[in-house]
C-alpha cells in the first residue's frame, strides 16, 4: 500500500509539472504571434 501511494503522489506531481510546462509554452508562442503582428503591422 505505502509503494502505491507513493506511486500515485510521483504520477500526480508529474501530471501538475506538465500543466504548468505546457501553459509555460503557450504563453511563449502567444509572444512570439504578437511579435509577429507588431512587425507585420509595422511594413
Amino acid at each position: 500500500m505505502k509503494s502505491f501511494s507513493t506511486l500515485l503522489i510521483a504520477a500526480a506531481m508529474l501530471v501538475v509539472v506538465g500543466c504548468n510546462t505546457v501553459k509555460g509554452v503557450g504563453q511563449d508562442l502567444q509572444k512570439a504571434g504578437e511579435t509577429i503582428e507588431d512587425a507585420a503591422k509595422k511594413k
